[in-house]
């Protein structure tokens, strides 16, 4: 399939470059699926300009480290690196080394989203996301990671100030994992309403009056 091994330099730079990273694009994690008024496809990670274009969201997945839910239940040092760098795990079925990524996220404790590879518009969608079809693909916060290495998946998640050993709260469900786009749901024309028609009958004529034989009407 497409279950390319990334090989990436997790060097120092690249260490310190996550861990002066403060900004992140809330929307690094929404791909929009978008179809404009010529049925032209394409995907972004920003909502289109055009009003018109028809667009389907990835689902928003409520869990700890996304941007806009609730992580106040989470030990502190947890919390600031979920807050700062979420963690995005891309996937797909019958990949091992998915797997493996998952296991190493969930026994250290790390929560994280989890994003699944299955459709035509899913991988297209990781295309343009990653610039490849390497899988596992690994995002926190802003740093992009192709391929599983426990060695450097560990490096970059020290690096953003998660926890050695898992901090999670007694009773933490993980979110279930997502397709990367969404589904579209068709889109149903309404009618236009039909314009009234014209009245175009003559009127019958009304009969003179019998003492009115020009036929005159008033």
């Amino acid at each position: 399939m497409f279950f390319a091994r990334s090989v990436l330099a997790a060097g120092a730079l690249g260490v310190l470059a996550l861990a002066g990273s403060s900004v992140f694009d809330a929307n690094a994690q929404q791909i929009y699926r978008i179809v404009g008024p010529d049925g032209r496809v394409t995907f972004s990670d920003k909502p289109p300009l055009d009003t018109n274009a028809g667009v389907s969201a990835a689902k928003t997945v409520a869990l700890p480290g996304a941007r806009g839910t609730d992580i106040s239940a989470l030990p502190f040092d947890l919390r600031q690196a979920a807050g700062r760098y979420p963690v995005t795990l891309y996937t797909a079925p019958d990949c091992a080394p998915c797997g493996t990524g998952r296991t190493m996220l969930a026994s250290r404790g790390i929560p994280f989203t989890e994003r699944t590879v299955t459709s035509k518009d899913d991988i297209e969608a990781l295309r343009r996301l990653a610039g490849s079809l390497s899988l596992p693909f690994l995002t926190i916060g802003g740093q992009q990671i192709k391929g599983y290495s426990e060695a450097e998946w560990a490096q970059f998640l020290n690096a953003a100030g998660y926890p050695h050993t898992s901090q999670l709260p007694p009773g933490y469900v993980p979110a279930p994992a997502a397709p990367l786009v969404a589904a579209q749901e068709p889109r149903i024309a309404t009618p236009a309403p039909a314009a009234p028609r014209p009245n175009t009958a003559t009127p019958a004529p009304t009969p003179a009056p019998a003492d009115n034989p020009s036929g005159i009407r008033f």
